[in-house]
């Protein structure tokens, strides 16, 4: 059984999708690229994560520990000292604003998923890219040594690499990490050609083989895209509401032709 989705296929899972979205308010959007017939899904959604500053990927290395020499004691006073001055300021960062958060806290951001279609792959892509909100973020000099580049700085600043693997939940990231492929990576976005992070579709046909084989046995519809999505978006914070199992006739499986608008 073939589990290759066309684009013809791809754009109307889509628009089943967009239309049980739509009466469940989940905030799916057709996006259509401007001079070009092609187009993605999008949404955007605001949630608090667990930067975690032991998973921020696989070029992560403990930090060295062993006897403390004359310069390493000078460091670590010159550090203790630092972070006295920040909690001696902190009321008055309060009223500026800024919030001391350190190494291992939560962090609301903002999230924008879109969904494309691979022809190379004949399946779905998941885009996505996450944003600071709600304030500025303060840490000491010493707790930026040990976890750099994994707690964002600004509001409205897009996330690293590093921070967006540490906000992954740790079930999912040693899953990923354990394959060079079958990860998440920084890429060109294909229609907009601007920075965003993809998780690689290369196990897609693995994943759908077995949900399409069970629907075909058992005569029943599946949405590929929808199908897909609800395995894939947990890895990335993008839960699929369980009322979308409902009302998804006609089918929207590979090589379905009926369709309604």
């Amino acid at each position: 059984m073939s589990c290759a989705l066309d684009e013809r296929d791809f754009r109307r899972c889509c628009r089943l999708l967009l239309r049980r979205s739509k009466q469940l308010r989940d905030g799916w959007s057709w996006e259509p690229v401007q001079g070009s017939e092609e187009g993605y899904l999008r949404k955007t959604a605001v949630r608090s994560v667990f930067l975690d500053p032991e998973g921020s990927g696989s070029d992560s290395e403990p930090r060295a520990s062993g006897p403390s020499g004359p310069g390493q004691q000078e460091e670590e006073e010159e550090a203790a000292d630092t972070d006295r001055r920040v909690i001696e300021d902190e009321d008055e960062d309060e009223d500026e604003g800024v919030c001391g958060v350190s190494a291992g806290s939560s962090q609301v951001l903002q999230y924008e998923y879109h969904i494309l279609h691979s022809c190379s792959y004949a399946a779905p892509v998941l885009y996505f890219r996450a944003f600071t909100q709600g304030g500025s973020v303060r840490i000491s000099a010493k707790k930026r040594q040990e976890a750099p580049k994994i707690l964002p700085a600004d509001e409205g600043r897009s996330l690293s690499l590093e921070a967006m693997w540490s906000s992954v939940h740790p079930n999912y990231r040693l899953r990923l990490q354990s394959s060079p492929l079958n990860t998440i990576s920084l890429q060109e976005h294909p229609l907009l050609g601007q920075p965003f992070f993809m998780l690689h579709p290369c196990r897609t046909e693995e994943v759908m083989r077995p949900v399409l084989q069970a629907a075909h046995e058992q005569h029943r519809p599946v949405n590929y895209v929808l199908s897909w999505l609800s395995a894939v978006g947990p890895v990335v914070g993008l839960d699929v509401p369980l009322k979308y199992s409902t009302l998804l006739s006609p089918a929207a499986s590979p090589g379905s032709s009926s369709d309604t608008d």
